[in-house]
């Protein structure tokens, strides 16, 4: 460890962060420079990362904005950031998921290690025999609208790590260059597309959703795929009135049910056999 620089960031862990990015793939960010390119000159790259990083002078580029066309007819930002900038983002995630995933509810299945769709599925299932009502749904543009001050106040709640802090702030503030070329600044948001977003996004609804859920409604079990969740109840009384509160809740958080796609539904008798893969649900046409 070079005890000339002010935070000690492992050689190692910066190889094994490129490795990672290596595997994952993805495409080339503003500079165009490929996972290929990127490779051919692999020493320098990977000790020019390390040392502005440790020195604290890492100062992520722009991120590249791609639109992608969604199913209604809108479209999503999703933002791809430099080869070199999703190995450095990936340092952080090395140093910084040990240090929450522990903390994370049980039932928060998205982005993390050992859990899958597959998981929340088969949960869902089985609390849908004994309970009868489902509140289903969406944040609406979760990525794109979270709160940076609430987020930072989460992330210095599990680590003291000065250089972990820093570089989560400037990954937040650093600006989407769009595809017509001009720089769009951030005031909100963590980019989709980022290595260290997916562990910021479930970091930011532990606090606004899940630990929110298990204290103020431990009644009524949940399963939480990233953006996307169920919650189990009694009655259908009892799910209009989890609406409300959750509405009101993630309005304090900046966050915003999706219309199209938050609704109560009833599992019916017979779609209860166990035979049945999937929790299959008749909604009741009621869509807020």
């Amino acid at each position: 460890m070079d005890k000339t620089k002010p935070y000690e960031i492992s050689k190692h862990v910066v190889l094994e962060a490129f490795q990672r990015v290596k595997t994952n793939k993805g495409a080339a960010g503003i500079d165009d420079e490929s996972l290929e390119a990127f490779e051919a000159n692999l020493k320098n790259n990977l000790y020019k990362i390390w040392n502005r990083m440790s020195s604290g002078s890492y100062f992520p580029p722009p991120v590249k904005a791609v639109e992608i066309p969604k199913k209604n007819g809108g479209k999503r930002i999703l933002g791809v950031p430099t080869v070199a900038d999703r190995v450095a983002q990936m340092v952080v995630k090395i140093y910084f998921e040990p240090t929450v995933e522990p903390h994370f509810h049980p039932d928060s299945y998205g982005y993390r290690p050992g859990k899958s769709a597959a998981d929340a599925l088969a949960v869902t299932r089985q609390r849908c025999w004994k309970y009868d009502w489902v509140l289903e749904f969406d944040i609406k543009g979760l990525f794109d609208n979270i709160d940076h001050e609430l987020l930072m106040k989460a992330v210095r709640k599990h680590t003291a790590n000065p250089w972990v802090i820093l570089y989560i702030q400037r990954w937040l503030k650093a600006p989407f260059q769009m595809p017509d070329g001009t720089v769009r600044e951030r005031t909100k948001s963590t980019p989709q597309g980022g290595v260290i977003s997916p562990i910021l996004a479930n970091l930011f609804l532990h606090y606004a959703f899940d630990v929110w859920m298990a204290r103020n409604h431990p009644d009524k079990p949940f399963a939480r795929y990233a953006d996307d969740a169920v919650a189990h109840c009694r009655s259908k009384e009892g799910a209009e009135k989890l609406y409300e509160s959750l509405k009101k809740r993630l309005a304090e958080c900046g966050l915003e049910l999706h219309p199209e796609k938050t609704r109560i539904v009833y599992c019916k008798d017979d779609d209860r056999r166990e035979d049945k893969v999937d929790p299959d649900v008749k909604t009741q046409n009621e869509k807020f």
